[in-house]
Parts: structure tokens; C-alpha cells; sequence
């Protein structure tokens, strides 16, 4: 079976694999505090021009985005995203289990706009509702779609006028700047936002996420946080390690750029079939729709999600692609589609 099931499959980039073996027998202190966690966090500050920025280092995304969130708001804030973001769908209640409610809006292209921003504030009108604090985005989007610089310069604008936090969910990060006709740059990022992270775990680490915080009053405790939600890892410069290579010769952007080209030779070689996609994803998920028959024959031999049911003989799918992709199962992908009885 050949998988397009996620872009987490695989252990990791052989240059992270050769940097931990490399330091396996190193005695460092823990939680954090790390040389390794040290060089990895001004690396990612100068990259993204902000000496002044926190770095942390935590485990996963969903323990990121409950750390960050519930160490950001008081008891009775709340924080704005589109119906499709993670923290609303794909996180079990973890920002509701923390007594933050989740404020879902319609969105537009699995995002989410100022107009949605300034709706939810207003309906929000006293002390009897919760209070939205917080405008929670996702570069990629859910949907493989992507933020353009101009939409997260209005996004920020409205929040600073309306006194919002603006957190920007990295997973996909690096897929997203290296998408193609992304004008949207990290430096852009750690400008528009007051917080963000970086997704290592889904471009080519073991695990990990760094976590940016670009707002004093985000800064103040966080450690705190991390460690009474669990994110402290004991052997911290695990995590370190692997950033600190990941922001080395640009290995970051490198494999996120393979991954996008995999998606988009996958993509041009179905639409050649004739293949509908549910969205123009430029990202390395992509979301073609097949009919189950279909969706059958392709069962034989891939691996991959279920997306969204179109109708009674229609789903939309995904497939998704990663640093480890190799092109010759993109190909053996296209080719099973080009042999399928005609429609």
C-alpha cells in the first residue's frame, strides 16, 4: 500500500536523524533550557527579524494551541475561528475543556475574514456572553488553502482596532510559504501576528512545534503554562535538536517545498483525468472527488483520508504529500486514475 494518508507518516528528514544520533550520548540540563533549545531559538529569531520574540518548544500542535490559548485569555474570553479550524473540529474539545468557548464563523475559503471578525464582536455585546479575545487562524488552512498577505494585513488591522489577539496555528507552515503564489513571507508573519508557531511535526521532525510569541503580554509566564499542560519535556533538547537543523541551510523550506511540488504534479496529472477537486488547494493536501466505485479501486492500493461527502455517489478525499513523498508513487497514483473505467 502506498500512503497519501498525511504528511507525518515517516520518522524523520535524515539530517534530524543523523543530528540526534550524532548527540545521543550528550549530557545537557532539561526542560528547555538546553544549548541546543538556545541556538535553535535565535535562529528562528533572526530569521524572522525579532530579536525581541520568545521561542518555546513544545510536543505537539493540539498541546500547542491549549497551552497558547488558554495561557492567553482570562476565564471569560473567548476566541474567534472559521467553523473548519482545528481547534474547533479536530482537537476533542480541548480549548472548551480549559473553559475557553470556541466562537465558529462561516469563513471564506476555510478562513476567516474581518467581516467575520467584527460580527462575532459585535453579537458578543455584554457580560452575559462570553468575550472574544482572540482570533484564531491556520496557514494552511484545513482546506490546503492559503493567507495572502494583504488578508492577514486586514485580519491584523481589525484586530488591533478591536483589541484582539491575532494566533496564527503554524502545522503546515512551511507548506503554506512555499506554495505557489504565496507572497506572504515569515518575516510578514512575526509582524502581523502576537503570536504564531511552527509546525515541525507535519515538515519533517519527529515531533515538535515552536512556538512564537511576539506580544510582551504573551510573554510574561508562559513557561508556566507549558508546564502545568504538560508540554515541559524533560529531555527538551529533543526538540531543540531537531529545530536547530530544521533552521539550518533552510532544511525547513526545503522540504516543504518537495512536498508542494509532489501535490501539485498529483494535482496537474488528475485534473488531466478529468478529476474535480473540492478546493484550489496550492498546498500539499489536495482534495479531489471521486465516486465510490472509484474510491473502491483506489482502496487497493493507497492509503488516504475521507474528506467531505458531495452527494450519494460522490466524496471529496485527500490526499496528502510530504517531505518523504517519492515521485514514483505519485506517478503509480496518476496512472491507477488514467486506468479507471470511463465515467
Amino acid at each position: 500500500m502506498i500512503s497519501f494518508k498525511n504528511d507525518y507518516s515517516e520518522g524523520a528528514l535524515p539530517e534530524i536523524m543523523e543530528a540526534l544520533v550524532k548527540t545521543n550520548l550528550e549530557s545537557t540540563v532539561g526542560y528547555g533550557m538546553d544549548e541546543y533549545c538556545a541556538s535553535a531559538s535565535e535562529k528562528i529569531k533572526k530569521r524572522i527579524n525579532r530579536p525581541d520574540a520568545q521561542v518555546h518548544f513544545l510536543v505537539g500542535g493540539t498541546q500547542t494551541n491549549q497551552t497558547c490559548i488558554s495561557a492567553f485569555l482570562r476565564s471569560f474570553e473567548a476566541v474567534i475561528g472559521v467553523k473548519t479550524a482545528h481547534i474547533n473540529v479536530h482537537e476533542t474539545g480541548a480549548i472548551e475543556a480549559t473553559g475557553h468557548k470556541v466562537i465558529a464563523v462561516e469563513g471564506k475559503e476555510g478562513k476567516v475574514t474581518p467581516q467575520d471578525i467584527r460580527a462575532a464582536v459585535e453579537y458578543h455585546s455584554d457580560e452575559h456572553m462570553v468575550k472574544p479575545k482572540m482570533v484564531y487562524i491556520s496557514d494552511s488552512t484545513e482546506i490546503g488553502t492559503i493567507y495572502y498577505k494583504k488578508e492577514l494585513e486586514d485580519i491584523s488591522a481589525c484586530c488591533k482596532e478591536m483589541g484582539l489577539y491575532l494566533y496564527l496555528d503554524g502545522a503546515r507552515f512551511g507548506s503554506a510559504l512555499t506554495a505557489e503564489g504565496n507572497d506572504l513571507t515569515i518575516e510578514d508573519v512575526a509582524a502581523l501576528t502576537d503570536a504564531f508557531y511552527i509546525g515541525g511535526t507535519k515538515n519533517g521532525a519527529l515531533f515538535g512545534e515552536a512556538v512564537v510569541l511576539l506580544n510582551p503580554e504573551l510573554q510574561k509566564e508562559f513557561r508556566y503554562s507549558i508546564k502545568q499542560h504538560g508540554g515541559m519535556l524533560a529531555k527538551g533538547r529533543l526538540l531543540g535538536i531537531q529545530f536547530d537543523r530544521l533552521f539550518t541551510d533552510d532544511l525547513f523550506f526545503k522540504a516543504a517545498i518537495h512536498a508542494n511540488k509532489m501535490a501539485m504534479k498529483l494535482k496537474q496529472g488528475l485534473k488531466e483525468c478529468g478529476i474535480e477537486f473540492m478546493e484550489d488547494s496550492v498546498t500539499n493536501q489536495q482534495f479531489p472527488i471521486f465516486t465510490n466505485d472509484e474510491i473502491e479501486i483506489l482502496n487497493r492500493s493507497f492509503l488516504f483520508e475521507y474528506n467531505d461527502r458531495i452527494d450519494e455517489n460522490r466524496y471529496a478525499i485527500r490526499f496528502c504529500t510530504s517531505w518523504a513523498t517519492k515521485e514514483e508513487d505519485v506517478e503509480k497514483l496518476i496512472e491507477a486514475v488514467k486506468s479507471m473505467p470511463k465515467r
